[in-house]
């Protein structure tokens, strides 16, 4: 954690070289954190990287502007670019362009609001409210949007509302974006062959080894190839790990999310032209808080 007015280095994402010094806002910030900074006449984006460079004197310095609502990005993500740079001869700060390429990056995380019953009777409790209040029963209390309550009990806005000025309802407020479900390695559905075993075995071996370990797997059209990979990434999941599966088409992704959905219980996270702004901004945030 870096101090008000200690000199940090922050990243930002132009063709400029390395980092560059700033001084810490009030309050303090901490490695990794996303920050808005003063960059000649316009403001930029950027990652606390570390310690100072040194090569302006502290007296020119200019102090980090804010810190942005996003999950600081950890030690093992900064070193994964550094290796992304180093590997393929590039600019660190470019690389850091590709990780922020996102939507609504300075705004604050959507919210949206819920409603969950507090015990409280209402004074006159008619039959819609009766509706209201037997569907959270059925629910076991869990907390729904307004929306969801008028349609799910078939009542209007007005009863809503009047439950919650009566205190029967209580309202919270939490993030929009909605969590990725949970895969499960072990599901099954689909029997492999001797040979596609033998196959799935080196790739789980591989996977399990936790290092770099390039594998070519080598099948006519058909041939089971997809169902021999996804257990390498069983393997990667029961490991407490994430798997990353880049495709070469777009066209590919449907089918590929069906089959992964099929074998894990829940569909990955998709990054690619033809997702919503939104679901951009969701899987981005998502990574970011691991």
């Amino acid at each position: 954690m870096w101090t008000e007015g200690e000199v940090v280095s922050v990243l930002v994402p132009r063709p400029i070289g390395g980092g560059l010094d700033y001084l810490a806002p009030p309050g303090g910030v901490r490695t990794g954190a996303f920050v808005e900074v003063p960059l000649g006449p316009t403001r930029e984006i950027g990652v606390v990287w570390g310690p100072e460079q040194g090569q302006v004197e502290r007296a020119r310095l200019r102090p980090i502007l804010k810190r942005l609502d996003a999950a600081p990005m950890d030690a093992s993500m900064r070193r994964f670019l550094e290796r992304v740079a180093a590997y393929t001869v590039s600019p660190l700060p470019l690389v850091l362009r590709l990780a922020t390429r996102v939507p609504g990056i300075r705004d604050p995380r959507p919210q949206r609001a819920l409603l969950r019953p507090t015990g409280i009777e209402p004074e006159k409790l008619t039959p819609a409210r009766r509706r209201v209040l037997d569907m959270f029963a059925a629910r076991g209390g869990m907390p729904v949007a307004p929306a969801e309550i008028r349609e799910m009990a078939g009542v209007s806005a007005a009863v809503v509302k009047g439950l919650e000025d009566q205190g029967a309802l209580e309202r919270e407020t939490v993030a929009r974006d909605e969590a990725y479900p949970e895969l499960f390695s072990e599901r099954s559905g689909y029997t492999l062959s001797e040979s596609q075993e033998e196959a799935a075995a080196m790739l789980r071996q591989g996977a399990a080894a936790n290092a770099f370990s390039p594998v070519l797997l080598k099948g006519v059209t058909g041939s089971g190839k997809t169902e021999v990979y996804l257990e390498a990434v069983a393997e990667t999941l029961r490991s407490g790990r994430q798997a990353l599966v880049l495709l070469p088409e777009i066209a590919l992704t449907g089918e590929f999310v069906r089959r992964v959905s099929e074998r894990f219980g829940g569909g990955p996270g998709e990054w690619h032209s033809e997702i919503t702004p939104a679901e951009r901004r969701r899987l981005w945030r998502a990574v970011g808080d691991g």
